[in-house]
């Protein structure tokens, strides 16, 4: 015989769908910034006509009591209700829902009262739910007085019934009613997660550079080299300031200069390459200097506006102490010897893997997790984690959350070029900005599909894209063959497309093109070697850089993903927009995607999600070029020659009235 499974409560009616922010049925959090306006909404079906009603529950991360708002009706059964983020941390939200008895009371006695109808004894049994509802309001003596009055004046025969009913709607009863509803049958969904990160983590500009290049020519560079480079960094707009690894290097399978096999005795090896018997993850490379330099380097940076990031590479050399003190965390071969690190046809014998799956997993993990935990307390908050691909999406899971609960403010982006689900996956489980495939994105098709995909919900609540023109791993083709202009318009579609992107410098403001044997990678890589670099040549786009990076921090509509393309007749010319939440900002950007002709294009512009009138003068300001042009209608021609400025960012201004009676552009 088959079980049957015990019925729902008949009375419980209301079904909650469709709830968002949702990724993956609630299994994985949504992400937000401190301080945006988290909206929270969903679906509440009924059968039948009646009214229903729902009621937001959100708590922070340090409530012991779930807050509540009234949900209000979007369309149709869409109900949404909105509350500020306004502490770092995991939030947590739910819907509760019910049948409004009060509210479908009302609209079908005013039905029949407009139908001519007799509606006593709906009257009487209106007084029975207000009386009910009086009995719900606790200690809100108040609001109980004024339904209990409400209810008597229903029963008042002597009173025409248009008169009571109308007195048993009025705002301030629907408004106690509704605040006590009846909720012995309510629905209440499952809990839903939204994490809550510091604002860079939407909105950031990263420089990448070298510490042991920092220093003068001849010289290995140390950290306080690297102070004495923060005006530089600084004076461009950019405030991330990533350093490769830091930590001492291994000697034993050194590699030399531009990758060889073997290295000569003055060859510096790869930052990668993680560990010696000066110490491994949770040291400075004795040349580099001191925690005391990199205490000082993160708080002389922080004064002027700049996060320093350290990169995570969880590998080791073969001299790290972990592979004396605990062989059982790395990967043996059969005939025992430890494993170094292969991508075939690639070997990396300066590199041993970690074996995340070994006997002694628990103690291993635990120790990574240390190693971000023992940075943090160094004063860091921002880090770069090398190939996280490669290690198992359960470990990221517990890893990032155990430290994100001990520094809530921490910020982590996955340095991932690899399949776009595990990319997806890692965002999931708790990476703050991941890495993207628009160093590979050239075309206005590649593009505008990429971003459209990136911009869009379920991934654009969990998914923080960053642009990277460069990295020391990858210099372009488009980098090596396109010219000054192809910087430009790289740097340009970097840094407008996406709220986060960040350049390896000084090869990207220097436009370094050489590469090694016909390859992605720099020649004379300083992965592998120092570099003197002349920041002060004439030709730099330390200038251009500093000038859109303060385009990027005037115009909040720059600072968030929300993205609108309009269409152009031809490849050539790519034109996007994007309006901030409020409405205020509104930026135009147009690029010339071939780096050597001038092309021109007319732009039908979607007027309505500019924020403008089909037949409204309008004025737009390229802030690149500083040309201010009045438009007006769908319809607006561009011309874009490479070899001036490849790009425009036209700063929409609407014409506003003032009291004296004459116009102007805002």
């Amino acid at each position: 015989m088959v079980a049957v499974r015990p019925a729902p409560s008949a009375r419980r009616r209301v079904v909650v769908e469709a709830l968002a922010p949702e990724v993956d049925g609630g299994a994985f959090p949504a992400k937000r910034v401190i301080g945006d306006r988290v909206l929270v909404s969903c679906d509440l079906v009924c059968d039948g006509h009646d009214a229903v009603a729902g009621t937001l529950l959100y708590r922070g991360p340090r409530d012991s009591t779930w807050r509540s708002l009234p949900l209000a009706r979007i369309d149709g059964d869409r109900f949404g209700a909105s509350f500020v983020a306004s502490e770092l941390g995991v939030w947590g939200v739910a819907v509760r829902a019910c049948v409004d008895t009060y509210g479908t009371w009302r609209a079908g006695t005013q039905r029949k009262l407009d139908a001519g109808q007799d509606v006593e004894l709906d009257l009487a049994g209106g007084a029975l739910l207000l009386r009910a509802a009086a009995e719900r309001c606790g200690p809100d003596r108040g609001a109980a007085s004024a339904l209990e009055d409400a209810a008597a004046a229903l029963g008042m025969k002597d009173v025409p019934q248009a008169e009571r009913f109308a007195r048993a709607t009025a705002a301030a009863i629907a408004g106690a009613a509704s605040r006590y509803p009846d909720l012995a049958d309510a629905t209440t969904s499952d809990e839903r997660r939204v994490v809550v990160d510091p604002p860079r983590a939407r909105f950031s500009a990263w420089y990448e550079m070298f510490p042991r290049s920092a220093g003068p020519a001849g010289r290995h560079g140390t950290l306080r080299d690297c102070m004495a480079r923060l005006p530089y960094v600084a004076s461009m707009g950019f405030d991330v300031l990533y350093l490769p690894p830091i930590h001492p290097i291994g000697r034993s399978f050194r590699k030399g200069r531009n990758n060889a096999a073997s290295s000569e005795g003055h060859d510096v090896g790869s930052p990668w390459a993680i560990g010696s018997p000066e110490g491994g993850h949770k040291a400075v490379h004795p040349e580099l200097g001191t925690l005391d330099d990199l205490r000082a380097l993160v708080r002389e940076a922080r004064a002027a506006g700049i996060e320093v990031a350290i990169d995570i590479a969880f590998q080791a050399s073969p001299d790290h102490p972990y592979v004396k003190e605990h062989p059982e965390w790395f990967r043996h071969r059969s005939d025992g010897s430890i494993q170094s690190a292969e991508n075939p046809p690639k070997k990396y014998e300066d590199v041993y893997p970690f074996d995340f799956e070994c006997d002694a997993w628990e103690a291993l993990w635990a120790e990574l997790a240390s190693i971000f935990l023992f940075w943090c307390e160094q004063g860091l908050r921002v880090f770069r984690v090398d190939n996280p691909h490669t290690k198992p999406l359960a470990f990221w899971q517990w890893c990032l959350a155990e430290v994100k609960t001990a520094y809530p403010d921490a910020i982590f982006l996955a340095e991932a070029f690899t399949r776009s689900t595990l990319m997806v996956a890692l965002a999931k489980r708790g990476f703050t900005q991941s890495y993207t495939y628009f160093t590979w994105r050239h075309s206005k098709g590649e593009l505008t599909t990429y971003m459209t995909e990136l911009a869009r919900s379920p991934i654009a609540d969990f998914y923080r894209p960053n642009f990277w023109p460069n990295t020391p791993d990858i210099l372009p083709e488009a980098l090596q063959f396109g010219g000054r202009a192809m910087f430009v318009q790289r740097l340009v579609l970097a840094a407008t497309l996406s709220s986060n992107f960040g350049v390896y410098g000084p090869p990207f403001e220097l436009m370094e093109t050489q590469a090694r044997g016909g390859s992605e990678e720099y020649i004379d890589s300083e992965k592998y070697e120092l570099r003197a670099w002349d920041l002060d040549r004439t030709d730099s786009l330390r200038d251009l850089i500093a000038l859109v990076n303060g385009i990027r921090r005037a115009h909040p509509a720059l600072q968030d993903n929300r993205i609108t393309f309009h269409p152009t007749d031809g490849d050539a010319i790519l034109a996007f927009s994007k309006r901030s939440e409020d409405g205020a900002s509104v930026v135009l950007v147009a690029v010339n995607l071939d780096a050597h002709h001038t092309r021109a294009a007319t732009i039908e512009l979607d007027l309505d999600a500019m924020g403008v009138g089909p037949d409204e003068v309008f004025q737009v300001h390229d802030v690149l070029a500083d040309v201010r042009t009045r438009w007006q209608g769908r319809r607006a021609y561009v011309e874009i020659d490479p070899g001036v400025l490849p790009a425009a960012i036209f700063v929409v201004h609407r014409r506003v009235r003032t009291e004296h009676d004459f116009d102007y552009f805002s």
